[in-house]
């Protein structure tokens, strides 16, 4: 028998008693922050922290619930803490429920299909009052915050471990494509030894040539046939480089559309995420990748994951961002991407800080591979065991 077990045996043999929401605690709206001045007091939204300001609302520990947005996006707060018109702050009656037990409880509850309005998804303090609770004794309740904390503490240290594993790559990478300064330059007698008069800069359009993709609608894209890169998936699932495609096209659809071939770069030149536009990924597949529209095919007689990398690199993103057009969607034209300045060492130095940077990708993949899968191990023994010790036998009228 666990210690939970025990503790209901000897506290409530007979069930736990259950209580509406607002009989354990009132629900408070949030308010606007503009008048705010900056300081180091958080401000909740229903997206989480939307900045840091001088005047807290209220001090935690409170439980955040979403107004409107994502409204299974709850948040537990400690310290001072002030929310937006877009989220409840909870002011909680310790003597009956534990906060974080509380938080732990709302999210095995179903809060985000809880949408009271047609529009945008919204949630009402109405509702959330008649929401039933099991509310076992404190005892009981802080035993089971300290098993499911052991599992979200876990978890946290392996996304910052990810975390911290994603930014020295970052670094390396930044400081292999910087050569204004060589002094502490990781390949500076190499650079020097042949180029010493310096790495000599270029333009995109002086070092290859763009041609526009076209055609290929997302619902064209099938799971087998042709290899196929579509623009928007650039962003979100390719890496520097690939070998193979994620999307195919049918033979039959392909008449007209551009291919990119072995060593060419795929630039996506439009998307909503300013991360997203201006991404490329190197083709370096056996056989050529047809290309939807909003794509630049590249092609160069460079080191191809040399300039896949500069295209990562902070140089290239802080250039990129005086080049944007657009609002809600992005966009960078050809003709300034053809202006875009890129450093060209020898090839010899390309194939250098490509030989570096690929030992390091692996090194950084083979963890970040591990670290997610670990991750999502973590949250879904979390949900599992926070379903279970959540679950308990109502105490009869």
């Amino acid at each position: 028998m666990s210690r939970i077990d025990e503790l209901i045996a000897e506290r409530c043999p007979k069930g736990v008693e259950f209580k509406t929401l607002c009989e354990v605690l009132r629900i408070k709206n949030g308010k606007d922050h503009k008048a705010l001045g900056d300081g180091d007091i958080p401000v909740y939204g229903s997206g989480g922290v939307m900045r840091y300001a001088d005047t807290a609302a209220a001090e935690g520990p409170s439980v955040l619930i979403p107004r409107k947005g994502s409204l299974g996006n709850l948040f537990y707060v400690e310290g001072p803490f002030w929310v937006v018109d877009t989220i409840f702050r909870t002011e909680i009656n310790l003597s009956l429920v534990e906060p974080k037990f509380l938080y732990h409880q709302l999210l095995t509850m179903g809060l985000g299909g809880m949408n009271q309005a047609g529009g945008v998804p919204s949630q009402t303090q109405s509702v959330l009052n008649l929401l039933r609770i099991p509310v076992p004794p404190l005892e009981i309740q802080r035993e089971i915050v300290r098993i499911l904390d052991t599992f979200t503490e876990l978890e946290a240290e392996l996304e910052a471990e990810l975390e911290a594993r994603t930014t020295q790559y970052e670094e390396t990478r930044n400081r292999l494509m910087a050569f204004d300064v060589l002094e502490g330059h990781p390949l500076s007698e190499l650079i020097q030894e042949l180029c010493p008069e310096g790495v000599r800069s270029s333009t995109l359009g002086e070092v290859g040539t763009f041609q526009r993709g076209n055609g290929m609608e997302k619902r064209l894209l099938k799971d087998r046939g042709l290899p196929a890169i579509h623009y928007g998936e650039i962003h979100t699932r390719y890496g520097v480089w690939a070998e193979r495609t994620y999307s195919f096209v049918s033979e039959s659809e392909t008449k007209g559309l551009r291919e990119a071939q072995t060593g060419d770069l795929v630039i996506a030149t439009t998307s909503e995420d300013i991360e997203g536009v201006g991404n490329a990924v190197v083709w370096l597949g056996p056989e050529n990748a047809y290309v939807s529209g909003e794509t630049h095919i590249f092609s160069h007689s460079q080191n191809p994951k040399y300039l896949g990398y500069f295209f990562r690199s902070d140089s290239f993103q802080r250039a990129k961002l005086t080049m944007l057009t657009g609002t809600k969607v992005k966009r960078i034209s050809m003709s300034s991407l053809q202006k875009m300045g890129v450093p060209l060492p020898p090839l010899a130095v390309q194939e250098e800080i490509v030989r570096i940077l690929d030992s390091f990708d692996a090194l950084v993949g083979d963890l970040s591979a591990g670290l997610p899968a670990e991750i999502a191990a973590r949250r879904k023994q979390y949900e599992y065991y926070r379903d279970k010790l959540l679950t308990f036998e109502e105490l009869a009228a």
